[in-house]
């Protein structure tokens, strides 16, 4: 068993425990949220010693070569010290310059930080309140001005901390931190000809959403396919700009679907389970690039039938959200 020291104690990690799971259980509090190496919430930094590959998956190498892993990631191969990081090397701040209400339960929020920030449209970063409370979204906008503007998509979640904070208590001008960013389901230029396949529910809109524009700004000629899933018709959101971006470019088409209709719906929504629809639409999706973002269960589910109807796995991005 290998040994972790920290603020001057040292702890034994177990087997198939983590140097998280081995802090929390001894009482340290270590901000931490997915516990699956995807926020980034838990990374700490190395004074000594060493951590496997895969406790840095993710992250910049700028940030690797001063030692920073993920706690929730990292079962320690040798004996090693570490330390809380200062989170001015990890965190930039941003102010709140817009709220936009989409729907009933999704609010626009929109940020511009005090520097330069760099991030593919689709990616993710952590949103923080102060240094115990963060939460990952995914990032709607483009980055193309100095002084970046980053857009995010934030669902209203029942007794959300976060969530909740943002939606009743967070005004204009109030600033945050945000860290990162996170992610591998972003576009890519260099196959302008390859067919787009796009499926998320929910907000999992917002990545797919900053790809679609930066696929489109790339001048991408394939065919661009968003499908878009609400429970019912209130879970759709932004449906006038992405139908207008439908009459602006031939190539996209958005396919906006309900898994229940509670009175008729205009025949340019689907009704049904989207999984089943996307496969019925797309019935032969081998070399299209796939990207799907939302509920977990159904981008797992998703991810496997699109594999099975032929798509190389290689071609498959994906964003499971996985809530606090």
């Amino acid at each position: 068993m290998t040994q972790i020291k920290f603020k001057d104690e040292i702890f034994t990690v177990s087997a198939g425990s983590s140097v998280l799971d081995t802090l929390l259980e001894h009482g340290h509090e270590i901000p931490n949220n997915c516990r699956a190496g995807a926020c980034q919430s838990c990374i700490m930094q190395l004074t000594k010693g060493s951590v496997p590959e895969r406790a840095q998956k993710g992250l910049k190498d700028s940030h690797k070569a001063k030692g920073f892993f993920l706690a929730c990631s990292c079962q320690p191969e040798e004996d090693i010290e570490i330390r809380l990081p200062d989170e001015n090397q990890l965190r930039t701040p941003a102010r709140v310059s817009q709220i936009n209400e989409l729907s009933a339960d999704v609010i626009e929020l929109k940020l511009k930080t005090t520097e330069p920030y760099e991030y593919h449209a689709g990616q993710y970063v952590t949103l923080w309140r102060d240094e115990g409370l963060g939460r990952s979204y995914s990032l709607a906008s483009l980055p193309q001005n100095k002084q970046e503007t980053l857009n995010f998509h934030i669902k209203l979640i029942p007794d959300g901390k976060f969530s909740g904070w943002v939606h009743t208590d967070l005004q204009p001008g109030d600033t945050l931190l945000v860290q990162g960013p996170a992610g591998d389901c972003f576009y890519t230029p260099g196959n302008p000809q390859q067919n787009l396949l796009l499926v998320g529910t929910g907000t999992g809109l917002a990545p797919l959403y900053g790809i679609i524009q930066d696929a489109l700004q790339h001048e991408h000629q394939g065919e661009i396919h968003l499908f878009h899933g609400g429970f019912n018709i209130n879970g759709l959101y932004l449906t006038d700009e992405l139908t207008q971006l439908e009459k602006d470019h031939e190539n996209f088409h958005y396919h906006p679907c309900v898994f229940k209709a509670e009175s008729t719906l205009p025949e340019s929504i689907t009704q049904g389970d989207i999984t089943k629809i996307v496969l019925q639409s797309v019935p032969q999706p081998a070399g299209w690039k796939t990207f799907l973002c939302g509920n977990e269960e159904l981008v797992n589910n998703l991810r496997k039938q699109i594999f099975l109807a032929g798509c190389s796995m290689n071609d498959i991005y994906s964003d499971p959200f996985i809530y606090a």
